[in-house]
């Protein structure tokens, strides 16, 4: 099973804002410990009642910048929203990250879900999953074979090519986040890897699991043939990650690292492919404590 992390890239409720320099060294320190993936989340700015507007970095631009700070780490997105870029020249991005890192990107892909941020920055929030559908329609190809000609309603890529292509034949992993039907569907159709968040223990993977074989059944697909991606939240209370409850195993992994790498070895157990972890707070004594976890868990 593969372990990720992700970066700090968005401004804590306190105001606090890791600048590029800190995020790279954080990037560099995982790829050092052993790590096999960094993460990025994809948003332009949190807005939640009675809270303060919180912002992020924007992620494409900072995994390119990742891509060239690191060597051996996959690069991930966890997830891009699809309606902040045209489809086709996502897929074109993808492939030119694909050969600035010399193929390591992991594409995540998912419809969006926090409507202020389409708001202040002018998308639609209208019919997110048609507009999902479409977009996986076009990306997909492209990425994959180089090509496609697409025309809907939302969006048109008439005999589009992409060229040159990334160093790997077949393109990047697409990864999609889904939970409810219909994107469950179209994951079982376009994706390679799919992605559920977040947990502790994998006490509600089960459940979650059980509904994208469902999906996969519906289309036809053996579900053996997905890769199966979660997401972790790992608490660490003693360094003001702001997290009270981190004693409850299905929201958080927490305690010693031989504790963190027990909750590791129990999503492998699972089948799990890939777990990305966000540590809180997401800091450099949290990355340090969450290496020796990923270190026992590895001796082990």
């Amino acid at each position: 099973m593969k372990l990720g992390v992700a970066l700090p890239i968005t401004e804590t409720e306190d105001g606090q804002m890791a600048r590029y320099r800190e995020i790279r060294e954080m990037a560099t320190m995982a790829e050092a410990a052993g790590f096999d993936s960094i993460w990025v989340y994809d948003h332009l700015v949190y807005r939640f009642p009675e809270q303060p507007t919180r912002g992020i970095w924007e992620a494409w631009t900072l995994l390119t910048a990742l891509a060239e700070a690191t060597t051996r780490v996959e690069l991930g997105v966890l997830v891009l929203c699809a309606p902040f870029r045209n489809p086709a020249l996502t897929a074109k991005m993808a492939d030119t990250l694909e050969e600035v890192s010399n193929g390591r990107l992991i594409l995540g892909l998912g419809a969006g879900w926090h409507e202020p941020e389409f708001t202040a920055f002018g998308y639609p929030f209208d019919h997110l999953v048609d507009r999902f559908e479409e977009s996986i329609k076009i990306i997909q190809p492209v990425a994959k074979t180089g090509g496609v000609d697409f025309a809907g309603s939302y969006h048109q890529a008439p005999n589009c090519v992409s060229r040159p292509r990334g160093p790997r034949p077949d393109g990047p992993p697409i990864l999609i986040a889904s939970f409810r039907p219909r994107m469950l569907r179209l994951t079982a159709q376009y994706a390679d890897a799919w992605n559920t968040a977040w947990l502790g223990w994998p006490t509600k993977l089960a459940e979650r699991r059980a509904e994208l074989e469902t999906a996969c059944a519906e289309v036809g697909r053996d579900p053996k043939t997905l890769e199966v991606t979660v997401g972790v939240s790992v608490a660490y209370p003693d360094l003001d990650g702001g997290i009270k409850d981190a004693d409850d195993r299905d929201k958080h992994l927490s305690g010693t690292p031989a504790d963190i790498a027990a909750g590791f070895r129990a999503y492998a157990s699972e089948g799990v492919g890939h777990i990305i972890c966000a540590p809180a707070p997401n800091t450099m004594p949290s990355l340090e404590r969450l290496s020796q976890a990923l270190q026992v868990y590895r001796e082990l």
